[in-house]
């Protein structure tokens, strides 16, 4: 039986940090140092869109554009549309069809359990962004979290690959285990908008 990995705590989470999301927070630095807030979110609404036709094997532009081919933004309507593609994503994830066979994600085909995987840290990682971003507080559930460290701490592990997102930054023993999975993918678990 095909393993699969319950998105709906992380969405739902997202969902709750864009809703609380400021108009005039929307030009305010990220930990992702090419984006704002705004650009931030527009990333968010089109990978959950990706995300969800990956996992449907609906497969075409939304899966077969890389993500860095130009810089997001948001439109009119932005916080109704993460909302529902949220929610659409959580649902095309549950049905264990998806996680089987191959699929496509940002131009690449991969297994379809490991882009499960990617999309749910994408989302663990960028949640982190906004929340830092706008002054929120954030606590994934842990299992979401679980997954990400399995996904990066190989990739990290390994001086040659440098990391999924970069080098990995050292973090206290002690450190928590969402200050560990931040730290995998580059970031800095100490950022702060003034720090930059």
């Amino acid at each position: 039986m095909t393993e699969t990995i319950d998105f709906g705590a992380q969405t739902a989470l997202i969902a709750h940090l864009a809703a609380r999301t400021r108009d005039e927070q929307l030009a305010a630095p990220t930990p992702c140092a090419e984006y704002a807030v705004r650009n931030l979110l527009g990333h968010l609404v089109g990978l959950t869109a990706a995300f969800r036709d990956t996992a449907a094997k609906e497969l075409g532009p939304s899966t077969g554009t890389s993500p860095g081919s130009a810089l997001p933004d948001i439109a009119p309507g932005w916080r109704d549309e993460l909302a529902a593609n949220l929610d659409a994503l959580a649902t095309a994830w549950h049905h264990p069809a998806a996680w089987e066979g191959e699929t496509q994600a940002g131009g690449i085909t991969l297994p379809a359990a490991l882009a499960g995987r990617v999309a749910l840290n994408e989302l663990v990682l960028h949640g982190w962004d906004l929340a830092r971003a706008t002054g929120q507080p954030y606590a994934p559930d842990t299992a979401s979290l679980g997954v990400s460290y399995a996904l990066l701490a190989p990739a990290a592990e390994d001086p040659a690959r440098g990391g999924m997102f970069g080098p990995a930054v050292p973090v206290p023993d002690e450190a928590t285990l969402l200050d560990r999975v931040v730290a995998l993918s580059g970031r800095r678990p100490d950022w702060t908008p003034a720090a930059g």
